[in-house]
């Protein structure tokens, strides 16, 4: 157990993008194959070792996540919280409702969309090596057209990370940025300096981009499958069709 980290799983939007499935529920609480989509992200934490974690959600449905995980015990977590987002403010907002929850502990934050076919735990170990600062799994993306819906590293000779493009029309590398990341705690001293993006959001590329300034931001690249389920129809049941075939979160 990595008692010295909290897990923060980030299940709020709107999920515009699933439409009409979500006119009824909350996207995270939609079907992968047999079990609701959020138990893979409570999967993939609690494989890792990481045992404290808080679901950070918003709008009507927000009580489904309670009736659904209730105290995390059957789930193998020891302490579930819960915060709520009163509107949809970006991930970097999402994450800053879990400032009193995670304390002084480092974090890892996974986007409850976010779907892996191997397991969460080495990446957990290369942090807990880490002396400070941050870490993100990154994805290799054949297909360019899908990196522009992504934030992209550019990376240098020596293959360390000099920035963050969010959704680039021309992609400085050919891997994406999933929805997991690792943070110290000054990650929380971080947020309330962002402005506001175009949209009217705080963005996580933002966050990323001040820990690789910092000189402290690492990553890892994650073998095998990762799906964002919550990006499109289509996406959704190619993550339900995998991990069908072929499950998820395998050690």
């Amino acid at each position: 157990m990595l008692s010295w980290m909290k897990g923060v799983i980030l299940a709020g939007g709107t999920g515009t993008r699933l439409h009409p499935l979500t006119r009824i529920t909350n996207k995270h609480l939609l079907p992968i194959y047999d079990r609701p989509m959020i138990s893979y992200a409570v999967e993939a934490l609690v494989q890792a070792g990481i045992t404290e974690i808080m679901v950070v959600t918003g709008g009507t449905h927000a009580g489904e996540f309670l009736r659904l995980l209730g105290n995390g015990h059957e789930h193998g977590i020891d302490r579930l919280s819960y915060g709520y987002q009163e509107r949809p403010g970006g991930i970097a907002e999402a994450l800053g409702l879990a400032e009193r929850f995670v304390g002084g502990d480092r974090v890892v934050v996974m986007l409850g969309d976010n779907i892996i076919e191997r397991s969460l735990r080495p990446a957990a170990e290369h942090f807990e090596a880490q002396r400070s600062g941050a870490r993100v799994l990154l994805t290799e993306v054949s297909d360019p057209s899908h990196l522009r819906h992504l934030g992209v590293p550019q990376l240098d000779e020596q293959g360390r990370v000099v920035h963050i493009v969010e959704k680039p029309e021309d992609p400085p590398s050919n891997y994406g940025v999933t929805g997991i990341y690792f943070y110290d705690s000054d990650v929380f001293d971080v947020i309330p300096t962002l402005e506001p993006s175009g949209r009217g959001e705080l963005e996580i590329t933002d966050v990323n981009n001040h820990y690789v300034r910092q000189g402290t931001m690492e990553y890892d690249v994650l073998e095998g499958f990762w799906g964002d389920a919550g990006e499109s129809i289509d996406a959704y049941y190619q993550v339900n069709d995998f991990v069908r075939l072929h499950g998820a979160n395998k050690g």
